[in-house]
């Protein structure tokens, strides 16, 4: 049987999480203490970012110029027809739903500008 260094358990374990996607390669921290055959490898796993709330959207504003927008959100839905954004959003489902008492058009961006 062939002995397994811990530099190799560790090159594997990046390089299948970068064939997946590169955000799945931040997701996993390794932590390995001496690798051999038949030694396990601990992964522990990256802590999620906090989302913010903010209280109005004077203070969302000065974080997100041009507010925050569910991810998939193509145009700045203005009585009831598409207009391009004039300021673009952050795109980010979870700041949206986390704000989403901000959006009083239910276009799925809340405070945008213009």
């Amino acid at each position: 049987m062939r002995r397994v260094t811990g530099r190799t358990v560790v090159a594997l374990l990046v390089a299948g999480a970068l064939v997946g996607s590169p955000a799945a390669a931040s997701a996993v921290m390794v932590s390995t203490t001496s690798v051999v055959a038949g030694t396990a490898v601990h992964l522990v796993p990256a802590k999620k970012p906090t989302v913010k709330t903010f209280a109005n959207c004077t203070a969302l504003n000065k974080v997100h110029k041009g507010g925050v927008a569910k991810a998939g959100v193509k145009y700045n839905k203005v009585s009831g027809k598409n207009k391009p954004f004039k300021v673009k959003p952050t795109f980010s489902t979870a700041l949206y739903q986390a704000n989403s008492k901000m959006d009083r058009d239910k276009d799925g961006i809340a405070c945008e500008k213009g």
